[in-house]
């Protein structure tokens, strides 16, 4: 019988993508702070910045429509939440865009484009205010808490200072009783519309019970009494905006409306019907217009 030589396949025979490589990391950016970071495909880079109490799992359907449309995806867990560290301090967002730029620069990442939802649009905002938007040459807000979602005197729409503090009690009494509850709201569940299975429903609660409890009241505070107004004038990228007008989260007129006024180069797309969670109930909607906006 004679000898024969079977050369085992390379990485280019079997058309592997080697960028897929080793794509789960936790980057330092801070003493005794790590955060979990994914990062997919190539092309111009995307970073993902999740809402409050989510993680990273939360761009589920976005990571992928994106990175098959040819962008690099960047999605990270937030301090406190998902597979990051949970430091006792640090949950101001000074400090949280302070890890954002700590990702940027150590990826070494030019021609960016955040996008934050919710709570992450602070931390987008915060980062043109506090880094001179360095790297970053677009920003998309979703169902954004910018500018200012705190009653007072100058802002008489906010949510009032005994609101927060219901909900601070709700946490410490029953945090996942909360989350529960707050999930509902969230996707706009209710008796007669049902956008998600239940499955999925408990799944995204259980994402939010991975969350540190101290740091789900500490985003909670940072979210809830951070005035951004004074910094919106400090973007000057394109700047997509996108929220639903049956957001009971976050009410688009208080938010999203007003930095639509504010934001010198915006596109801003209201969803009609839609709730706080429109990642997912919108999701086809939202991959179209985060690729058009990419793309332009």
């Amino acid at each position: 019988m004679e000898n024969s030589v079977i050369n085992a396949p390379t990485l280019r025979d079997l058309d592997f993508d080697i960028h897929q490589l080793n794509t789960d990391k936790f980057i330092e950016t801070a003493k005794n702070v790590k955060l979990y970071v994914k990062d997919y495909g190539e092309g111009k880079p995307v970073i993902l910045i999740h809402g409050w109490p989510l993680s990273n799992e939360m761009w589920e359907y976005q990571v992928e429509y994106l990175v098959k449309n040819n962008y690099r995806v960047i999605a990270y867990d937030r301090r406190g939440f998902g597979k990051s560290s949970q430091p006792w301090e640090g949950y101001d967002y000074d400090t949280l865009t302070d890890d954002l730029s700590e990702i940027i620069n150590q990826l070494e990442l030019e021609n960016v484009t955040l996008v934050g939802f919710s709570m992450g649009g602070g931390e987008v905002v915060r980062y043109f205010s506090r880094y001179q938007g360095k790297g970053v040459a677009k920003a998309a807000l979703i169902s954004s808490i910018i500018p200012f979602l705190l009653k007072t005197e100058d802002n008489p729409d906010g949510h009032p200072r005994e609101k927060s503090e219901t909900t601070a009690a709700a946490i410490k009494e029953d945090r996942i009783g909360f989350v529960d509850n707050f999930g509902k709201t969230f996707f706009g569940v209710n008796i007669i519309n049902k956008p998600l299975s239940t499955a999925l429903l408990e799944y995204y609660r259980m994402l939010c019970s991975f969350a540190s409890p101290h740091a789900t009241l500490k985003c909670a505070e940072s979210f809830s009494f951070t005035d951004f107004r004074d910094e919106l004038s400090t973007i000057t990228v394109p700047t997509l905006i996108i929220h639903g007008n049956d957001d009971k989260i976050v009410p688009i007129d208080l938010t999203s409306k007003k930095a639509s006024e504010a934001i010198a180069n915006n596109t801003y797309i209201v969803y009609e019907g839609a709730p706080h969670g429109l990642f997912y109930t919108d999701r086809d909607k939202l991959n179209e217009d985060l690729l058009e906006f990419l793309n332009s």
